[in-house]
């Protein structure tokens, strides 16, 4: 977040560089001298001291546990469009660029959106507080600094009141990837003006069914073998019971050899039960990405706290047949039997079986690929997407239009 990836003349960064003061500046360049040289004592003291000296809140306060706000482009951002934003629409605010104490002044001067897609906004640290319900209380005494974005020290009751307290004078409008989400959100000390549930598009003319020998034959892979895909990129997945899953399933009757590929880890192949795993690393590439889900004859989930299964969903618009755990909004993308199976979380037993019937019976693979295909085709188009944030900013400016008459009238 907060990385320009393209040449886009009309994706703008936000100068937070630029704007830090002449001290941190010269520090900084210091610094970056120092970086260059052998990453070994006395250097690494060095660059320590460096970085206090560029930045000494920023570090008094992450030593503090708080969170970095620290960013001053920020709040410099209705000033970088070539002309005035009617709306000001935020994605994930985490990933050191975005300066959160500017939702007051911000959400005064023009309407702005939060748009969730994950838990961060709502914790004192974390992306996904997985089955901890300490952010509904203020957090603190953290069981786990280390989920991303990891703290070094607990403050996450400091970074909690302090989210909190932002909110308090701010005018937000809300919107989430989920049920599941919309429903933690009015829990929390989140609170919007107006909360709308609009669900992430996927790509079809990338994410669509395709020649499963083709796609075999254009990652290498052997077109008489059972493949079973999965993805373990992050944290968050499960690949714990995902493994321990494959590791009990048998060769279907009359089927070829087992083979489990994992997206998002490197290392060796290994055998796990009756078949190989093969892990490919993390696929960048979104098209190759495709051709995984197209060679594949099953797409398994398993999560430990999951807003949005985006790959569920590129899985399903693939026609291919989903187990998943029944986490966070996953619920809400597969109906149990019809378009995919969900398990409960962790349950190695029940995953299995369900990995297992499918592959033991053709028909009903083709069957739930093909209904999940359609529902995902129906519930999560690009046009439906763009349709449902249309909408949303119409309904959001006719509100800021009756609260702005309404405030100037009072201050008349």
């Amino acid at each position: 977040m907060g990385r320009k990836l393209t040449k886009d003349s009309d994706v703008l960064v936000i100068p937070n560089e630029r704007n830090h003061s002449g001290w941190s500046q010269f520090w900084h360049r210091i610094q970056r001298r120092n970086n260059a040289r052998a990453p070994r004592e006395p250097y690494q003291s060095l660059g320590r001291l460096l970085r206090f000296l560029e930045d000494p809140r920023s570090v008094m306060e992450r030593k503090l546990g708080l969170e970095d706000f620290n960013y001053p482009g920020t709040w410099q951002l209705l000033d970088l469009p070539p002309r005035h934003p009617t709306i000001v629409h935020c994605h994930n605010l985490h990933g050191s660029y975005f300066d959160l104490r500017v939702l007051p002044r911000l959400s005064q001067q023009i309407p702005v959106i939060l748009n969730l897609r994950d838990t961060w906004l709502l914790t004192g640290h974390c992306a996904h507080f997985m089955d901890c319900e300490r952010w509904k209380t203020g957090c603190g005494r953290c069981p786990d600094l280390t989920i991303y974005p990891a703290v070094p020290k607990d403050g996450t009751f400091l970074s909690w009141r302090r989210k909190r307290k932002i909110y308090a004078r701010s005018r937000l409008y809300i919107t989430g990837a989920s049920r599941w989400l919309m429903d933690r959100i009015k829990e929390s000390m989140l609170h919007g003006v107006l909360y709308r549930m609009i669900p992430p598009p996927i790509n079809f003319k990338i994410f669509q069914p395709g020649d499963r020998t083709l796609a075999r034959d254009r990652l290498g892979l052997p077109s008489n073998s059972q493949i079973i895909l999965l993805s373990a990129h992050n944290m968050f997945k499960d690949l714990d019971t995902m493994e321990a899953s494959l590791a009990q399933i048998r060769k279907a009757k009359g089927g070829g050899n087992l083979l489990f590929l994992c997206l998002g880890k490197q290392g060796p192949e290994k055998v796990l039960g009756q078949g190989v795993v093969q892990y490919r690393g993390f696929e960048r590439d979104k098209k190759k990405v495709a051709l995984y889900y197209q060679a594949a004859d099953i797409y398994i989930h398993a999560a430990k706290g999951e807003v949005f299964g985006k790959a569920v969903t590129e899985a399903m618009a693939s026609n291919i047949p989903v187990v998943a755990t029944a986490v966070g909004g996953i619920p809400e993308q597969i109906e149990d039997g019809v378009t995919g199976f969900l398990v409960p979380k962790a349950d190695v037993e029940g995953m299995s079986r369900a990995i297992q019937r499918l592959l033991d019976d053709e028909g009903l693979r083709i069957k739930i690929g093909n209904s999940a295909g359609l529902h995902a085709r129906k519930h999560y188009s690009l046009n439906r997407q763009v349709n449902a944030f249309l909408e949303f900013y119409e309904e959001i400016l006719d509100d800021w239009s009756c609260w702005s008459r309404k405030s100037n009238n009072f201050r008349g």
